[in-house]
């Protein structure tokens, strides 16, 4: 009697295994959905869609405008001559203006390659210290001038400039032994951080015909000892092919709030 009671149960427990292992192949069979299934579908394609229209920079189809006279007599100098150095305050749209020109340049076929470079200094920081390769370390130090490219050309096709060396971005110290032929455009940014070698070691990579842009505000630098963006203005100015634009203060286009600022942490200069 107690063997039959046994082999009972073992029969009604192998049932009720099978039914519940047949409703649960019910409910993850391709083709079957249930109402609690349908609950929690979420369509990650439009999910990272909104994400990346939230998220991209809209790119700018109209040409480079000069907000400022200034802005025009720089624009107008970096197209006419092989050297321009660009000095002034932040904020006057240096950086902008070389970066959308060289956009311009790059997109119409009348250069090959844009070059990016600056001096790696940053107040108490080295590239060691960064984690990743050599382009992941020095990327921070270019974000700026990314940001611009991206509006001007699109995002994807500076990537796609970038992974193919269309476009490069590099530290100063990496210039050494190149030449800049006459179908590249380079950008030297945030040069009152050069050491006067290292500026000569710069401007002797100029070849000819090629389009070389200098920026910097001397009263910004992080360095000690000579400046190499000072010496080198005071020994090129005038110099022919050579132009040297200073904005003033009265030329910020960044904000009202950034003249006043600059106001307040240089007062001298302001009178």
């Amino acid at each position: 009697m107690a063997k039959r009671s046994q082999a009972r149960h073992r029969t009604l427990t192998r049932t009720t295994s099978n039914e519940e292992r047949g409703y649960r192949d019910r409910k993850t069979r391709p083709g079957r959905r249930t109402d609690t299934d349908t609950a929690i579908i979420v369509d990650l394609n439009a999910l990272n869609h909104s994400l990346q229209t939230a998220y991209s920079s809209p790119r700018v189809p109209a040409p480079l405008e000069a907000r400022t006279p200034s802005q025009k007599r720089y624009i107008t100098a970096i197209r006419n001559h092989c050297l321009t150095f660009g000095i002034g305050p932040a904020g006057t749209g240096k950086s902008y203006c070389a970066g959308a020109l060289a956009a311009q340049a790059l997109e119409s076929g009348q250069i090959d390659r844009i070059i990016l470079t600056r001096p790696a200094v940053e107040a108490g920081e080295q590239l060691g210290f960064l984690p990743g390769d050599l382009n992941e370390k020095f990327s921070p130090y270019i974000d700026a001038f990314r940001d611009i490219l991206n509006a001007r050309l699109g995002a994807g096709t500076v990537e796609y400039c970038l992974r193919h060396g269309r476009i490069v971005a590099s530290p100063l110290a990496y210039m050494r032994g190149k030449t800049f032929d006459s179908r590249t455009f380079v950008v030297l940014d945030e040069a009152q951080n050069t050491t006067p070698a290292q500026m000569k070691m710069f401007l002797t990579r100029i070849g000819e015909d090629s389009r070389v842009v200098v920026n910097g505000d001397l009263r910004q630098s992080d360095i000690r000892g000579p400046n190499g963006l000072a010496d080198a203005i005071e020994r090129l100015d005038g110099l022919p092919g050579v132009h040297v634009h200073r904005f003033e203060r009265d030329d910020i286009v960044r904000s009202g709030l950034v003249r006043a600022i600059i106001d307040r942490y240089e007062p001298a200069a302001a009178t």
